[in-house]
């Protein structure tokens, strides 16, 4: 994520890659200074899953304003969202369920049903 603190609150801008198979949903973000959108989805999809995958398209751009619940500060967030191909990657022979090590970070994937999104606390 690119992110700065101001004396009004955290801004906060964000890429998000969005795979669906048969009705379920599995996401990926983060984006670096000076890097356009389409390259961090790349980079972040090599480093956390392994794989390159081709953006079918843009989805929607989010504008969010909230408070943090972990330390209680104000965000101003704008995430770019692009649908995103699996054919090829080698994710759905993964299972329903996954786990990748980025270094000593531990990236679980789940594929999530999309009917069951308005009953998680899911991140995009």
């Amino acid at each position: 994520d690119i992110t700065f603190h101001t004396s009004e609150g955290r801004f906060n801008y964000r890429v998000c890659a969005i795979f669906l198979h048969q009705n379920k949903v599995l996401a990926s973000d983060r984006v670096a200074l000076g890097e356009t959108a389409q390259d961090a989805l790349q980079r972040e999809l090599q480093e956390e899953l392994g794989i390159s995958a081709r953006i079918q398209r843009p989805l929607w751009l989010n504008q969010a304003f909230f408070t943090e619940d972990v330390d209680g500060e104000f965000t101003h967030e704008l995430c770019l969202y692009f649908l995103m191909d699996a054919a090829g990657t080698g994710l759905l022979e993964r299972g329903e369920s996954f786990t990748r090590y980025e270094g000593q970070r531990r990236h679980e994937f789940i594929w999530l049903p999309l009917e069951e999104l308005q009953d998680k606390y899911f991140y995009p």
